[in-house]
C-alpha cells in the first residue's frame, strides 16, 4: 500500500497544473548568443546543457525521496526554441485550449516576445525543414498524406540500458579522454570533426555532474534548516546519495534510481526526444541491488516498493512538451510515454522474472498514473503467475499494463541484424517498439495513411478533399477490368508517397546531424564514444528509421468491398460505387449496407479479407524496408496510430468499405470498428496472420466489459487469449476493460468521472482529457465476449 509520503506526493503530481516555463529556453537563448560561431556545434549544444544545470531553479518536493524536476516545480514544462520557436499565439492558443493546456504568464509571454522570437524564428529545427523541403512534400504533409515527427520534437526512441548502473560520470569521462588521445589525425580525415565531438560529450558529462552536486548541496541547506530530526536525516541521505552519484556508480538500490533519474533528466532536457527516455528493463537493472541490500539488512520489500512508488511519481511530474499543429493531431496528450519493461529474457536466455518484477506490478497496480506508461514482457519462459498478476492489473480498467511476446520481439531484432545478447537485452518503448537498449538509435519518421492513398488512387491520382493533384496518374478505375489492375495502381501510388516521405527524412536527418546533436545521449549509447560519433549522426550500434503505417484495418476492408462486389460478385459497379462514396452514401443507403454488412472484413478470420491485408501489408513492407537512411541504417516498418488514426480520418471522405466521411480510422491492427464480429479470438487470428516479425512493432487494442473477465475463469480467458495471440506470434496486445455504458455516462458528466482512465492506444489517458471524437472512437470500439 502508499505510505502517507507517497499518498502526498502522488496528489501533488496528478493536481500539479501543467504551465510554460522559459529557464530552459533562455539559458540555451544565453549560451548561443555567447557562443554560436566561436565554438562548434556539438559543443555548443553540450554548453547550452551545462548552463541549463548550472543556473536552473532546483525543487525538492516536500517528503520526496529521488529528486530531480525538469522546471522549477512538478508541471514546469520547458519550450525547445531550437527545434520550435512558438508564436505568442501558439502560447495563447496554450494557455486557453480546454484539454492538453499549458498555462502562460505575462513573464513568459515577454521573454518569447523580446528575447526568443527575434533571434530563433528563422533558427528552428522546424524552420530549416519547411524551408528545406519540396513544395510536393508540403502539399502531401498538408494533405494528410503523411506526418513528420521531427518538425517540433527531436529524434526519439532510445533505452538506457545497465551500463549506467555500473559506471559513473568520471568514469565514462576517462573513456571519452583516451578515446581523443587515441585519435589519429595523420590517417582519419575525421579526426577533428570526432575530437569535437568528444570534447562535446566530455562536457555533457560535467552537465550532469554539476546537476548532481547542486542538488546535493540543496539537500544539505534544506537539513541545516530543517527542525523535524525524521526528515533532516532524510534530506542528508539525500545529500549523500547526490554526492555518489552521477559522479560515480550507484552502491545501493535507491542510488540506482537518483542515477537513472538524472540520466533521464538530462536526456529529456537537452533535447526534446519524441518519446521519451525511459530505464528499459528495470526489474532486471535494480534486482542486483536489492537481491544484496536484502542479504545484508539494510533493504526491505516495503520500502524497495515505497522507492520505486517516488520514482513513478518522478515521471508523472514531467508533461510532454507542448505540441501544436498536426504534431498536436497526431499526438494530443500530456504523456511522454515513457515505458517501463518487466519481466522477458535475461542476456542467457533464461526467464528474467525476479522478486523486483513483481514489486513494480505491484507499483503499478497502487499508484495508477499515467506515467510511467509499463508493460510486461512475456515469453514461453515467463511464469503464468506472472502474467496473471499483470493481468489483474489489466482487468482494473485503465489499460496498464500492455503486454508484449518476448519471443517475437527477439525474433524482429535478429532479423533486423542484432546479436543475440543485444536483442534479448532489449524490448520496447514508446508505445510499441523494438529495439536495442542502450545501442540503437530507432528514430521514427511519422504516420503513413494507408487508406488515404487508396482513396487517391480510385481518383487517378486526385485528392478529392484537398482538391490538389497529389498522386500520379493511375489510370481511371473505372477503366480496371481486374482487381489486380487496381491494386497494381494503389502501388505504384504508395511507391510515389513512400518517395517522398523517404526523400524528406534523409533531408532531416542531415539537418539533425550537422545542427543538432545530443552530446549527453550520446555518451550512454554504445558505440558514439568508440566511434567519436554523435547519435544524431549515425554513432550508435544500430541506427534504424521507422515509418509507422496507419489503418491497415480500414484498407483491407476497402479492398475487399472492391474486390468482392466488383469484380468477384460484380454487385455494384465501380462508377455507381464511387457515386455512392462522393455522396457520402446520402441517397445510397442500400450501397452502405452492402460494402459496410454484407462483405466479408477483416477481424474474423475470414481468408478472403484476411489476404488481402497481407498482400496490402507486404506491399508497404516492400516498398519501406531496406530503404537506406543516412546513419547507415535502413527503414523499416511498424503499424501504431498514437491519435493519428483520429487525424488521418478527418482528411479521408467517405470510403467503398461503407465508412462516412472524416470519421476515425481503426487504431493499430485492430479491426474497423463494427467489423468484427466473430469475437476475440477471430480477431488475434486475423491479426496474426500478419508478419509481425518483419516490422519492429504492431498494436493491438481489444476492448471488454468488466463482467467478461471477471473471477478466476475471466482471468484465466484473458490470459488463454493472450498465450494463443502470441503462439501465433503476435507482438503486442492491451486491452481497455470497461464498459461503453460508463464511457457514455462519463462523457455526458465529466466532473463525475474525473479519474476515468482508458487505453488510447500505445498510451493511457484520462478519458475526460480527450477530444470527443477520440471519445467516440473509444466508445464504438466493437465490445468482446468469451
Amino acid at each position: 500500500m502508499m505510505t502517507e509520503r507517497v499518498k502526498k506526493l502522488r496528489e501533488q503530481s496528478v493536481k500539479a497544473v501543467p504551465y510554460i516555463s522559459m529557464e530552459r529556453a533562455a539559458a540555451v537563448d544565453r549560451t548561443y548568443k555567447k557562443y554560436e560561431g566561436s565554438e562548434p556545434v556539438p559543443v555548443l549544444r553540450a554548453l547550452a546543457l551545462k548552463e541549463f544545470m548550472s543556473t536552473k531553479e532546483l525543487c525538492i518536493n516536500d517528503g520526496e525521496l529521488i529528486v530531480g524536476e525538469r522546471g522549477e516545480r512538478p508541471a514546469a514544462t520547458p519550450t525547445y526554441p531550437e527545434l520550435c520557436c512558438h508564436t505568442i499565439e501558439d502560447f495563447q492558443i496554450m494557455n486557453d485550449r480546454e484539454k492538453i493546456f499549458f498555462k502562460v504568464n505575462e513573464e513568459a509571454k515577454k521573454i518569447q516576445r523580446e528575447e526568443i522570437i527575434p533571434y530563433w524564428e528563422n533558427r528552428s529545427m522546424r524552420h530549416h525543414i519547411l524551408s528545406n523541403m519540396t513544395q510536393e512534400w508540403k502539399d502531401c504533409y498538408a494533405a494528410g498524406i503523411f506526418t513528420e515527427f521531427m518538425e517540433q520534437r527531436g529524434p526519439g526512441h532510445t533505452v538506457a540500458d545497465g551500463k549506467i548502473y555500473k559506471k559513473g560520470f568520471l568514469t565514462f569521462k576517462e573513456e571519452i579522454e583516451k578515446a581523443i588521445e587515441n585519435l589519429d589525425f595523420y590517417h582519419d580525415d575525421e579526426a577533428l570533426d570526432k575530437k569535437n565531438q568528444l570534447r562535446s560529450m566530455s562536457i555533457a558529462c560535467d552537465a550532469i555532474m554539476t546537476l548532481g552536486k547542486r542538488y546535493a548541496e540543496l539537500a544539505r541547506k534544506m537539513a541545516d534548516e530543517e527542525k523535524d530530526p525524521v526528515k533532516k536525516e532524510e534530506l542528508l541521505h539525500i545529500a549523500e546519495n547526490c554526492s555518489w552519484v552521477p559522479a560515480n556508480a550507484p552502491r545501493t538500490f535507491e542510488e540506482a534510481l537518483q542515477m537513472y533519474w538524472f540520466v533521464h533528466l538530462c536526456v529529456i532536457s537537452e533535447l526534446n526526444p519524441w518519446d521519451a527516455f525511459n530505464p528499459g528493463r528495470l526489474d532486471q537493472h535494480l534486482y542486483p541491488f536489492y537481491k544484496k541490500e536484502v542479504e545484508e539488512g539494510t533493504m526491505t520489500r516495503e520500502k524497495a516498493e515505497e522507492l520505486l512508488q517516488c520514482f513513478w511519481v518522478k515521471f508523472n511530474n514531467q508533461p510532454a512538451p507542448p505540441k501544436v499543429g498536426v504534431t498536436l493531431k497526431e499526438s494530443g496528450t500530456y504523456t511522454d510515454f515513457a515505458n517501463i519493461n518487466s519481466g522477458g529474457l535475461k542476456p542467457d536466455g533464461s526467464d528474467g522474472v525476479n522478486d523486483v518484477s513483481y514489486i513494480v506490478l505491484d507499483v503499478i497496480d497502487e499508484m495508477k498514473l499515467l506515467q510511467p506508461s509499463s508493460n510486461v514482457q512475456i515469453s514461453k519462459r515467463t511464469p503464468q503467475k506472472f502474467l496473471k498478476r499483470a493481468l489483474k492489473i489489466v482487468r482494473k480498467g485503465w489499460g496498464q499494463p500492455s503486454i508484449f511476446n518476448t519471443d517475437t520481439v527477439i525474433q524482429e531484432m535478429l532479423r533486423a541484424g542484432k546479436t543475440i545478447e543485444d536483442a534479448r537485452c532489449g524490448g520496447t518503448s514508446g508505445c510499441v517498439e523494438t529495439g536495442a537498449f542502450g545501442k540503437e538509435a530507432y528514430i521514427l519518421t511519422g504516420y503513413m495513411n494507408l487508406p488515404k492513398i487508396l482513396e487517391i488512387t480510385l481518383n487517378n491520382g486526385l485528392d478529392p478533399v484537398s482538391g490538389q493533384r497529389l498522386g500520379i496518374e493511375t489510370g481511371n478505375p473505372a477503366d480496371f477490368e481486374t482487381y489486380e489492375e487496381l491494386f497494381e495502381a494503389y502501388k505504384k501510388q504508395l511507391h510515389h508517397f513512400i518517395d517522398i516521405k523517404v526523400k524528406g527524412n534523409r533531408v532531416i536527418e542531415r539537418l539533425y546531424a550537422t545542427k543538432m546533436p545530443v552530446p549527453f545521449l550520446s555518451v550512454i549509447m554504445d558505440d558514439c564514444i568508440s566511434n567519436g560519433k554523435d547519435y544524431n549522426a549515425g554513432g550508435a550500434r544500430y541506427n534504424t528509421s521507422y515509418i509507422q503505417g496507419v489503418g491497415i484495418g480500414n484498407i483491407t476492408d476497402m479492398l475487399s468491398s472492391l474486390k468482392y462486389n466488383v469484380f468477384d460478385h460484380k454487385k455494384v459497379t465501380m462508377t455507381e460505387l464511387l457515386e455512392a462514396v462522393k455522396a457520402n452514401f446520402e441517397g445510397y443507403e442500400d450501397i452502405q449496407n452492402l460494402v459496410k454488412n454484407k462483405t466479408p472484413k477483416y477481424g474474423n478470420d475470414e481468408d478472403y479479407a484476411d489476404d488481402i491485408m497481407k498482400e496490402v501489408f507486404h506491399a508497404y513492407y516492400d516498398e519501406v524496408t531496406g530503404r537506406p537512411n543516412g546513419k547507415g541504417g535502413v527503414h523499416r516498418i511498424n503499424m501504431l496510430p498514437t491519435t493519428c488514426h483520429v487525424y488521418f480520418g478527418s482528411v479521408i471522405g467517405a470510403s467503398v468499405d461503407g465508412r462516412k466521411a472524416y470519421v476515425p480510422l481503426a487504431d493499430g491492427i485492430s479491426p474497423s470498428k463494427g467489423a468484427d464480429t466473430n469475437g476475440p479470438t477471430g480477431v488475434i487470428k486475423s491479426a496474426g496472420k500478419m508478419d509481425h516479425i518483419i516490422t519492429g512493432g504492431t498494436l493491438l487494442n481489444q476492448k471488454f466489459t468488466p463482467s467478461i473477465v471477471d473471477g478466476e475463469d475471466g482471468l484465466d480467458n484473458l490470459a488463454h487469449l493472450v498465450r494463443s495471440y502470441f503462439k501465433l506470434d503476435g507482438h503486442h496486445i492491451q486491452f481497455n476493460i470497461v464498459s461503453k455504458e460508463t464511457l457514455l455516462k462519463a462523457q455526458k458528466n465529466p466532473d463525475e468521472y474525473k479519474d476515468l482512465i482508458v487505453r488510447v492506444a500505445g498510451y493511457s489517458d484520462y478519458f475526460c482529457n480527450l477530444d470527443k471524437v477520440l471519445q467516440n472512437e473509444i466508445i464504438e470500439r466493437t465490445e468482446q465476449t468469451f
